[in-house]
């Protein structure tokens, strides 16, 4: 078996850089959630406009539609499901949006 791509892709790929914590809260257990720094929200569009997007089997209700995410911290796996999209509706019209501001909102004033 000839490895020499793999050891050529691993020795010339870099690291994913270290996250900056902004908070972090570790329970009794050592479980930590943690805030991290992000650039912005890159999120799927169709027509410019903000989608959301589920599956469901269209024959019988079970087990129902399963929503899937379309915004992500990463840019690529934005666009990633933005050339799903695009080849699976054979359009052009998902892109990716890079949301950095927006207006903040709170409960029962949408």
């Amino acid at each position: 078996m000839n490895n020499t791509k793999y050891i050529w892709r691993h020795l010339t790929t870099m690291a994913r850089p270290k996250p900056t914590i902004i908070v972090e809260y570790v329970d009794r257990n050592y479980n930590a959630e943690q805030i991290l720094k992000a650039d912005a929200v890159y999120a799927v569009y169709y027509h410019g406009k903000p989608i959301n997007l589920r599956s469901l089997n269209t024959l019988i209700d079970y087990p129902g539609p399963k929503y899937k995410k379309s915004s992500f911290q990463n840019s690529g796996h934005a666009f990633n499901l933005a050339d799903r999209l695009n080849i699976l509706f054979k359009s052009e019209l998902f892109t990716v949006v890079k949301l950095i501001e927006g207006e903040v909102i709170t409960r029962g004033k949408i």
